[in-house]
């Protein structure tokens, strides 16, 4: 099962030799964005983020077995609730912004209110000790907040009534597990994403599946719909990313750029922007309506949009979280934010990796900031910060490194 949701990487300016997969236009964007803020205290891979429907509180999930709560605007840590006996995978806000509730891999899914920081509840099944009977990839609430939605490792996704605490119904279908799924704005679809590489479409007064959307050749990680509750957007291991009319089930386009599997999806609140991370160390902005990818960002595993659109979060391997902020596009951060922080950190690796797992990370970040295949403002700055990381890389490694007889 992944729990993979993670950071990101880059080379040397000496080494031309690089495939340019970014856009040519990126200096003619109205708007980029830039990393304003990292914050540190998880001790494991973060997981899940979830943004609360004012926009001021920020809730993560972590490998620690920790959900943390963060003020959004101050980047300030909170309160951190704990109890989970295994990674968290999944974190959710209900509408009203009173409850959140947890997905784990210890098979349960656990709630806490937000105004007193207490614990509520765990979600169990009839007379069983869990929630599921496999690790909990997704929680969702609806958008009148009467129920949670669950996906899970044991193939189903369960129905939980928010305030009773009790399983009103477990929709069966997919083969494999499900890794995520996501309820329509307007209340009517639910839509899940599974390791069967299929996404079922259910109709919620009904109970029964709508449609089977076939067309990824990996797992579908992740699944998300637009405010107008008209559009699905899926993210799969294919490393693909598809558009689907949600209420026919039709392919609308797919978009690829990805090297590797897309762990997360997120639209703007405007419908115009979506961003996708990858395990390739890349999140990526593209304008919904014409396909065009806008721009790369560092990182990997969640992204979540603030409900003003201004803001962008994203989580990361070593424990990090990224708050990312829009800017005009004559700020003198064009393009690229300047990566910053720890060695570890700038290359998105753990700083417990291997020596080649750390120069494949400085490989693929050089990519995206060499000066031959990007000339914005700031990725002179960021490919700077990228050589001296991998150097700072190599002083340990050799400072740790036996000497010769």
């Amino acid at each position: 099962m992944l729990y993979d949701k993670s950071e990101f990487v880059t080379p040397k300016p000496s080494t031309p030799n690089i495939e340019p997969e970014i856009i040519s236009s990126t200096t003619q964007l109205p708007e980029s964005w830039r990393c304003v803020r990292t914050l540190k205290g998880h001790l494991g891979a973060v997981n899940a983020i979830a943004i609360s429907p004012d926009g001021t509180t920020l809730v993560s999930g972590s490998d620690d077995r920790q959900v943390y709560l963060w003020n959004l605007k101050t980047g300030k840590w909170l309160y951190t609730f704990s109890g989970q006996a295994e990674a968290v995978l999944s974190v959710a806000i209900s509408p009203d912004g009173q409850q959140i509730a947890s997905g784990n891999v210890d098979r349960k899914i656990s709630c806490w209110q937000m105004d007193t920081r207490k614990f509520h509840r765990t979600l169990f099944y009839l007379s069983s000790p869990y929630s599921h009977n496999g690790f909990v990839n997704s929680v969702t609430y609806s958008p009148d907040g009467a129920i949670i939605a669950s996906g899970a490792g044991d193939k189903t996704i369960r129905i939980w009534g928010r305030y009773t605490g009790t399983i009103k119904r477990t929709l069966n279908g997919h083969s494999d597990a499900v890794l995520s799924v996501t309820i329509s704005p307007d209340g009517k679809i639910l839509a899940s994403g599974s390791a069967d590489q299929t996404i079922r479409l259910w109709d919620l007064k009904t109970w029964q599946q709508r449609y089977i959307l076939t067309e990824h050749l990996g797992a579908v990680n992740t699944v998300v719909i637009s405010l107008n509750s008209q559009t699905l957007i899926s993210g799969s291991t294919d490393t693909t990313i598809k558009l689907w009319n949600l209420q026919t089930g039709e392919l609308l386009s797919t978009l690829t750029g990805h090297s590797a599997a897309v762990l997360s999806v997120a639209i703007s609140p405007n419908g115009k922007t979506l961003a996708s991370s990858s395990k390739d160390g890349i999140i990526k902005l593209w304008n919904l309506h014409t396909g065009e990818l806008l721009q790369n960002l560092s990182g990997r595993n969640a992204v979540a949009f603030s409900p003003d659109g201004k803001t962008l979060v994203s989580s990361g391997n070593g424990g990090s979280i990224k708050i990312w902020s829009q800017v005009q596009s004559f700020d003198k951060f064009t393009l690229d934010s300047v990566l910053s922080g720890e060695w570890w950190e700038v290359l998105g690796v753990d700083q417990s990796d291997n020596a080649n797992t750390v120069k494949l990370a400085y490989l693929r970040l050089a990519r995206q900031y060499h000066p031959d295949v990007n000339s914005s403002a700031s990725a002179k700055a960021s490919m700077q910060a990228i050589n001296q990381a991998y150097k700072e890389f190599q002083k340990q490694l050799n400072t740790h490194q036996c000497p010769v007889e």
